[in-house]
């Protein structure tokens, strides 16, 4: 029966073919603005290189420093000071690694200013990461202890860097902010967009200029905890804001008295909407959200739901005499149903090929620096599920109203 339904619908596909392009146009557009969209969620907050291990890490980026009144607030990373007090002393966690935010230098080759995006990091960073060495290996503790003057760079500053691209980096001189230092490993690099890791050019954290010896909670550190299964995040949360409520109150800094301290050691997701999420806005949030999928989805839905009708209402004539020979109701909803649902598979299988083409232009077009946006099998999944969903909204309305036609209306109407 399926099978023939089938039929039925490439028949009519067939039979109307300007009805056929505008359904497919609406269902082509509309999925492709949606799966691209989709990729690009999953490109920012999804378990992409090299932060591959994000299902089990909790990240602390910021820290908020508040009055008892709420009335003002002082936010930003945390100290080197504060991670070693309260971060690394944790028992839970399997693994805590920190960096700096994104810093920029300058770095010069032959007179030739070279601008360049750098982090300071621990030895443990290069284990709460996945980043996929090249060549050479990243520095240890045994480095930063000895207060070498030793990088890890990424292939895309290798080849702006050094004139031949195919001989090895390791050990040669590169020159940031008129000092020197020797290479000892080559990465891939990673979008701008993974602002945990992206990086040009990665520093141990002990050196002069990252100031990790400031005193205070406040600095220019984040930190990615990494758990040893993700049923541990809530131990690990509470031993964290057990460790936080230790801290002396009140503090004070630039002349002002904070009473309260604001920190989580959260998701990435959570950590990425942490702005919208804090003190109860997360309800605008999620209605938003739900307004533009409503609108993407909804409205190209109802103008379907018309075409429908009326690519249906030409059928009428095929309508009564199926229920003059004893069709039922039933029966007729589902050949609509199923037919719309194959006609808005095969929009969703052009969105797919249209997604893929828009993706690749955009990852070369350079607009987001080394972008990597994938259709992936939870995104395609996402999509697939939208293609049905999309396909019910627009069928289903046609569908029942046409099967309740009257055999004498329908005959009519022919």
């Amino acid at each position: 029966m399926l099978f023939n339904y089938i039929k039925i619908a490439w028949k009519v596909l067939l039979r109307h073919p300007f009805y056929t392009f505008i359904t497919l146009f609406g269902i082509t557009l509309t999925l492709t603005v949606l799966m691209v969209i989709t990729s690009f969620i999953d490109h920012l907050v999804g378990s992409h290189y090299p932060e591959y291990k994000r299902d089990r890490s909790l990240y602390i980026m910021n820290i908020a420093l508040r009055d008892s009144a709420r009335t003002s607030m002082n936010g930003g990373p945390v100290s080197y000071s504060f991670i070693k007090e309260h971060l690394k002393s944790l028992k839970t966690p399997e693994k805590v690694g920190f960096s700096t935010m994104i810093n920029s230098a300058n770095s010069y080759l032959n007179g030739k200013r070279i601008k360049v995006s750098t982090k300071f990091c621990d030895a443990t960073f290069w284990e709460v990461t996945d980043y996929e060495f090249l060549e050479g290996k990243p520095f240890n503790e045994q480095n930063i202890a000895n207060g070498e003057h030793v990088v890890v760079i990424t292939d895309a500053m290798k080849k702006q860097y050094f004139e031949d691209e195919t001989a090895s980096a390791i050990g040669k001189s590169i020159e940031v902010d008129n000092e020197k230092f020797r290479v000892i490993g080559v990465v891939k690099s990673a979008p701008v967009t993974r602002i945990m890791t992206f990086s040009d050019v990665f520093f141990p954290y002990n050196l002069p200029k990252s100031n990790y010896q400031s005193k205070g909670l406040q600095g220019n550190f984040t930190a990615i905890i990494l758990a040893k299964n993700k049923s541990d995040f809530k131990v690990i949360q509470d031993e964290f804001d057990a460790s936080v409520r230790r801290i002396p109150l009140p503090i004070m800094s630039w002349g002002n008295r904070f009473d309260i301290i604001d920190i989580k050691a959260q998701t990435y997701v959570d950590t990425f909407l942490y702005g919208f999420l804090r003190d109860g806005q997360e309800i605008f949030l999620y209605v938003g959200v739900f307004l533009i999928v409503l609108m993407l989805m909804g409205l190209p839905a109802i103008n379907l739901v018309n075409l429908n009708v009326s690519r249906i209402m030409e059928r009428a004539s095929e309508i009564g005499i199926r229920k003059a020979f004893g069709a039922p109701s039933s029966s007729l909803a589902w050949q609509f149903i199923i037919e719309n649902i194959f006609i808005t598979m095969i929009g969703g299988s052009f969105a797919l090929i249209l997604t893929l083409i828009i993706i690749s232009i955009f990852n070369d077009s350079g607009l987001i620096l080394h972008a990597d946006l994938s259709i992936n099998f939870s995104v395609f999944g996402v999509s697939l599920l939208v293609c049905l969903i999309f396909g019910l909204l627009s069928g289903v309305v046609p569908a029942i109203r046409m099967s309740k036609m009257k055999v004498i209306d329908a005959l009519k109407s022919s």
